[in-house]
């Protein structure tokens, strides 16, 4: 069916970034690890020729197709002409307001991972089900003082759960990618931990990843473009030893919360 649906419309894999997921099993698996319900509005990113699109339309009461593709666009557009709950937006998923939506459910473009994860964790939604390169998902999932662990990890967790709930060969997909996949699963909830403000934790832990092999002394005053705060040194100095003399791979998220917070104080009372 599916290798049919490519051979119909001279669809080929492999342009801007795309690998079509044709095998059922997973599809399937995919499909129902999202619980949907006729009160479900499900965005699929990347929607490709539609076939897991096929699968979500009984069972959502909507579903928002985002496709950058025009010549995609048109698949979907023809091959779901005569559904009624399916919305198909062409556009680059980086740029669009996202509409209001319950769940999400994509096999993502695996070059722009990053940004589209960001993107999603700072909107309101119930569920994600997302396929990323797998060493991509180990990073999400990944706890403190392991290879793995880094920025992704630590701002996953400030968002949400996430946990990798199947692993995809490559052969699952036309044309095979390079790459191993795996499926994520994310649950948003509030934050675990106590953070004052959001966007300088964000950029406190990009900052102190782009040093992470240097102790967090050096690592903020090195990174401290990214954090533009003036007198910097002297900030440091007056933060604990105990964190101070560890790298960020070694802290816990609510402990480099609690770093963040600490020097957030200091510039707003300073400022005062």
């Amino acid at each position: 069916m599916v290798k049919t649906i490519l051979r119909k419309y001279g669809i080929r894999g492999g342009y801007h970034d795309q690998h079509f997921l044709i095998n059922k099993t997973i599809l399937d698996r995919i499909s129902e690890a999202a619980h949907l319900t006729t009160k479900d509005t499900v965005i699929e990113i990347g929607a490709g020729i539609g076939n897991l699109t096929e699968r979500l339309l009984p069972q959502a009461k909507k579903v928002i197709a985002i496709e950058f593709d025009p010549r995609l666009v048109y698949v979907l557009e023809d091959r779901f002409k005569k559904v009624e709950n399916i919305e198909i937006i062409h556009g680059d998923i980086l740029d669009i307001d996202l509409p209001d939506f319950d769940k999400v459910v994509a096999n993502l473009p695996y070059s722009i991972s990053s940004e589209i994860t960001f993107k999603l964790l700072k909107q309101k939604f119930k569920l994600g089900i997302l396929m990323y390169q797998y060493e991509f998902a180990k990073r999400m999932v990944s706890s403190c003082n392991s290879k793995d662990y880094s920025r992704l990890s630590v701002n996953t967790n400030y968002f949400a759960d996430a946990s990798i709930i199947m692993k995809v060969e490559a052969s699952a997909f036309s044309p095979p990618p390079k790459v191993r996949s795996a499926v994520v699963k994310l649950i948003p909830r509030p934050s675990p931990f106590k953070v004052d403000d959001t966007d300088f934790f964000l950029n406190f832990v990009t900052a102190v990843f782009s040093q992470r092999r240097k102790k967090l002394k050096n690592a903020i005053v090195n990174a401290n473009y990214i954090l533009g705060i003036n007198n910097i040194k002297q900030i440091v100095g007056q933060l604990p030893e105990e964190f101070m003399g560890k790298r960020a791979e070694n802290l816990e998220p609510r402990e480099l919360a609690d770093i963040a917070n600490r020097i957030h104080m200091i510039v707003r009372n300073e400022a005062t």
